[in-house]
């Protein structure tokens, strides 16, 4: 079999089961179950993307909740400025499950960018900083960006961020195959950059900095990169919650969440992917699983 061809297979293969996924676990599932997961995708990508600014080069951000509210409320705010209008139009031409799967990748897209732009904002200034320093940079931005978003009318203040749209138009996106089909790409894309050749430039970083720029290697310039690619999976991961939940707030991105998405690559191990991608999953799940037990 040629490799164009073990490549169809794969992905035809990996189409197949989201789509099972699709038709069967809201069958067997009721919709409580079904959002813990969502949440749980959305944490695994939160916490992989952030693996790649704490665990492979070596930084200390402390921020990293802020760039999901960046992506959370643009994603939100795409969907309910333009696409509501993009959904029904597409609509009068195709099914509405096939005109949501075309509109979807856009919301997260833009999330993705725009959280992507706040990271290198805060990224040049911030990434000459090291250690401590570093951590109380990124926590201030991630602080700043939930009161700027508190104080914006148009995404609804502190009110909270809802996904409202006219009839016959919805603007939520539960489905857990294209949700768990995101997650699975970013963390495939994030895995082939930190082990590809250019992705020992992070690792350099990590492990000498000084040793590093003797080498040649452009440390700030590395560190710039890895925060705006961790940024741009973050903001993914803010605009696949928006759209699973429905509603934001920025009481779901204040610095209770940053620090939980560091204890996720903390515990899974600083440099694995594996590692961060499964605490999440077990963090997300467990105050659920335990919740039977407070009586």
């Amino acid at each position: 079999m040629t490799r164009g061809a073990r490549t169809a297979a794969v992905l035809f293969g990996s189409l197949l089961v989201l789509v099972l996924i699709d038709q069967l676990l809201p069958r067997a599932l009721n919709s409580y179950y079904l959002t813990i997961l969502a949440r749980i995708a959305v944490a695994v990508l939160a916490a992989v993307s952030l693996q790649l600014v704490n665990g492979f080069t070596g930084q200390f951000s402390i921020g990293h909740a802020g760039f999901m509210a960046v992506g959370a409320y643009t994603g939100a705010a795409v969907s309910v400025y333009v696409g509501a209008p993009v959904l029904a139009a597409l609509q009068q031409w195709l099914p509405a499950y096939a005109a949501r799967a075309l509109y979807f990748p856009l919301p997260l897209v833009a999330g993705g960018l725009a959280a992507s732009l706040a990271g290198l904002l805060v990224g040049i200034p911030a990434l000459r900083l090291r250690g401590d320093y570093l951590a109380i940079a990124t926590l201030g931005f991630g602080e700043i960006i939930r009161i700027a978003i508190l104080n914006i009318d148009a995404v609804g203040g502190a009110r909270g961020f809802s996904l409202s749209a006219p009839a016959g138009v919805e603007l939520r996106y539960e489905s857990l195959g294209a949700i768990g089909g995101v997650v699975a790409l970013s963390v495939a894309l994030i895995a082939r950059l930190v082990y590809s050749a250019g992705g020992l430039a992070f690792r350099a970083v990590r492990e000498d900095e000084t040793a590093a720029e003797a080498m040649g290697i452009a440390t700030t310039r590395v560190k710039v990169e890895a925060f705006a690619v961790a940024s741009f999976f973050a903001g993914v991961a803010g605009a696949l919650f928006a759209h699973a939940e429905g509603y934001v707030h920025t009481n779901s991105f204040s610095f209770v969440r940053s620090f939980e998405i560091m204890a996720f690559v903390v515990l899974g191990g600083l440099g694995s992917l594996t590692g961060a991608a499964l605490a999440a999953a077990v963090l997300t799940a467990a105050p659920e699983v335990l919740r039977g037990f407070g009586e």
